[in-house]
């Protein structure tokens, strides 16, 4: 599995319920397609588009936008994460 934790930051927590966005540690080599297609998979919702930064310490974050019809915080729920 390439995705190696899900972020429960302050901010991670406000773009769940602002932007419909959940937040991601992923492996540094995953490609954007393939971390939409592993979480539209693993947690069964649709994935509008994915955002990929590298932060100082080398980890890659995806910014992964749910499809309006899926709420980022029920996802998060089922996560464990609110």
């Amino acid at each position: 599995m390439k995705i190696k934790e899900v972020l429960a930051t302050e901010k991670a927590t406000k773009l769940i319920d602002s932007e419909n966005t959940i937040v991601i540690i992923v492996d540094r080599n995953t490609t954007k397609s393939e971390i939409k297609k592993e979480i539209e998979k693993a947690l069964n919702v649709k994935v509008v588009k994915v955002n990929t930064l590298i932060t100082p310490t080398g980890d890659k974050k995806a910014y992964v936008k749910l499809s309006p019809e899926y709420k980022a915080s029920d996802v998060a729920q089922k996560l464990g994460l609110l």
